[in-house]
């Protein structure tokens, strides 16, 4: 097996480097970094490791529920579930769990800081994984400011209703500038950000006091509405309607509604970095949030749908106007209190993940270096902290950001999609080659010397060559090799040769990265033609329903032929030893993987079109930073790029 060089087009591994020319460029996309990127310590101090599973439950319990749980049991049951919305949470839930299964691989495979972009820039390449961490920041940005500005209505419901709140902290209209200003959102963004820096073990135990009261008003609702329920003899499920008042396709549509309820597991992987366990401790925790989650929403929506009948419920304060039809008013006090805590909680979670994201990205030198460094004394990226929490509380002061509450679903499901995928890349393709740093090309070139060829050697305009004198005759090997196996016949005393076809082990690597491919192309297909947004019947009198079915049937047999040959295939005997091993395994791989990202897919396709233009902005905006910053300071602009079983020869030559 030959070296691996790749300079990228920036200089530095040999004549074809500094030949590459524009093929340098296109493969800046593609470049991938290794597992243990946390190897280039920022600033010579390294994050705390002082999380473990309840501090990881307080984190993933208390970034998913947020107050909207009190309002969704309304909407969802009212228009799409009637009494069926617990098994629509139901349903959700256990397409959550999909994109969690995946997570907790990857988390305890690839335990640091980053979460999604990480993984991606791991198993797919540079240029996808600067969009997903961009998305990201997006995501995390409007979602905490969105959230802040949700806490002074519910606290002034606290103090006697709107107006009550004191006059420097209500929210204020400015007629000249046509705003209106939250001094309380702003606020609560500046001490959840001083909370932040203060640490991560002090920041998740007062996460988790807060999520403690959530769940607790939560509980609240459950006991006490089951004591009226059996009290009123739960009318809101004696109705003609029967159970499935809006059929089956109602009850899946509000599953994909409330879906986006458990949104916020996936902040548990950001921390990873920060577990002292990560192998046990990340499945775990991310297991335990979610399935604590799924409890409590499908016990509440339970008793709701049982005190009210679905039509009677008020959309907006469904829990507290169940209560007071059964005579306890006081009641809406103890929501209000929840839906409080809850949003206090949600908003921690939501400014939590985004300097770790930050902090990665710089590492990995697509963002300025300064928002890589780790305070000595607290051991949290406290710079990166405070860029987040300035931008968020600028944001939560001066606009009302709901409007753009969808484009947080975006980041969302595009970091689902790609987990998912990079599961299926572990297994089948996992990266062979590690990139190097440039400062240990000697020993690169001396380990070469003694397997016979030196990587000076690399010639011409590819800056990527593999050194192998065999490289033309393995391409002219056929995709299946014929292996001649001998086969005893006991009964006749003979042995007989059986022809056997298998593929080599590039072939299958061949193989299942086009299959992957084109399972992600089917899904594309399946989805569009499927979805709100496909083609049209009828436009100017031309029928395009036979074009719209086309693609659909396409989209399904390659996404099914991809199903079927990765399951038929053996996967990598790599994916043992890739990253860090002894964690947990996703389990029905390739099924399971597929399945997520089919779900993903569909509902990323169904988001608005006005949700759409505005993400595209951002991501423009992105491309831009990247073209011109990100590509030429990534770390890996000067990267050698070698396979894997030289990597300890090559440090042991250093002296490393």
């Amino acid at each position: 097996m030959g070296l691996l060089v790749d300079s990228n087009g920036e200089g530095g591994g040999g004549e074809g480097g500094r030949n590459g020319g524009s093929w340098g460029g296109r493969n800046s996309l593609i470049r991938r970094k290794q597992v243990d990127s946390v190897n280039v310590k920022s600033g010579g101090h390294q994050l705390a490791k002082e999380l473990t599973v309840p501090h990881l439950v307080a984190v993933g319990v208390g970034s998913t529920i947020g107050a909207g749980v009190y309002i969704l049991v309304g909407t969802v049951a009212r228009e799409h579930s009637g009494p069926a919305l617990a098994i629509s949470f139901l349903i959700a839930g256990i397409a959550a769990a999909l994109s969690a299964f995946c997570y907790a691989e990857l988390a305890s495979r690839c335990p640091s800081a980053g979460s999604a972009y990480h993984y991606t820039y791991i198993c797919i390449g540079e240029g996808v994984a600067w969009l997903v961490g961009w998305a990201l920041i997006l995501e995390y940005t409007i979602g905490g400011s969105a959230v802040a500005r949700g806490i002074s209505p519910n606290l002034a419901l606290l103090f006697g209703g709107e107006g009550s709140l004191p006059a420097f902290i209500a929210r204020q209209h400015i007629p000249a500038l046509g705003l209106v200003v939250d001094p309380c959102a702003a606020i609560l963004v500046v001490i959840v950000t001083g909370l932040l820096c203060v640490g991560i073990k002090e920041s998740t135990v007062a996460q988790g006091i807060v999520t403690i009261a959530n769940a607790c008003a939560m509980i609240f609702v459950v006991v006490a509405g089951t004591y009226l329920g059996f009290k009123s003899g739960w009318t809101g499920y004696e109705l003609p309607t029967g159970y499935f008042p809006f059929g089956v396709n109602g009850m899946l549509a509000g599953s994909a509604t409330v879906f986006f309820a458990y949104i916020g597991f996936d902040s548990v992987a950001s921390t990873a970095e920060e577990v002292k366990n990560p192998q046990r401790d990340l499945p775990l925790g991310i297991g335990a949030s979610l399935s604590i989650c799924c409890a409590l929403y499908m016990l509440v929506s339970m008793v709701i749908v049982g005190l009210v009948p679905y039509y009677a419920m008020d959309p907006d304060t469904p829990i507290s106007s169940a209560f007071a039809s059964h005579g306890m008013q006081w009641a809406a006090y103890v929501i209000t209190v929840g839906a409080v805590t809850a949003l206090c909680s949600t908003l921690m979670g939501s400014i939590l993940p985004q300097p770790r994201i930050l902090m990665a990205m710089s590492r990995d030198g697509l963002l300025p270096p300064f928002l890589a460094d780790i305070n000595k004394k607290t051991q949290a990226p406290v710079k990166s902290t405070l860029a987040t929490g300035i931008c968020s509380a600028v944001l939560a002061f001066f606009m009302d950001v709901s409007v753009l509450a969808g484009m947080v679903s975006v980041g969302t499901l595009v970091a689902f999609t790609m987990v998912a995928i990079s599961v299926l890349i572990i297994r089948y393709v996992p990266p062979d080659e590690v990139p190097l740093p440039s400062s240990l090309r000697e020993s690169i070139d001396s380990v070469w010397l003694r397997h016979g060829r030196n990587s000076q050697e690399v010639k011409g305009d590819n800056p990527k060559t593999k050194i192998n004198v065999s490289s033309s005759e393995e391409s002219t090997k056929p995709l299946l090799e014929k292996v001649d196996i001998m086969v005893e016949l006991p009964l006749i005393g003979k042995q007989l040769p059986l022809i056997n076809y298998t593929l080599s082990e590039d072939n299958r690597r061949k193989v299942a990265g086009w299959t992957i491919m084109f399972t992600c192309v089917g899904v594309l297909l399946l989805t569009y033609s499927a979805s709100d947004l496909a083609l049209p019947r009828n436009i100017l009198g031309f029928d395009f329903s036979f074009l719209r079915y086309t693609l659909c049937g396409g989209g399904g047999i390659l996404l099914l032929l991809g199903l079927i040959v990765l399951t038929c295939i053996d996967q990598d005997d790599a994916r043992h030893t890739f990253g860090h091993t002894g964690g947990f395994l996703c389990p029905f791989v390739p099924l399971l993987p597929i399945v997520c990202i089919l779900i993903n897919v569909y509902l990323l396709i169904n988001l608005e079109a006005d949700t759409w233009a505005r993400v595209a902005v951002w991501l423009l905006i992105g491309v831009v930073i990247y073209v011109f910053y990100g590509r030429s300071h990534s770390s890996l602009g000067d990267a050698v790029y070698v396979p894997v079983a030289h990597v300890d020869e090559i440090f042991r030559s250093s002296g490393n």
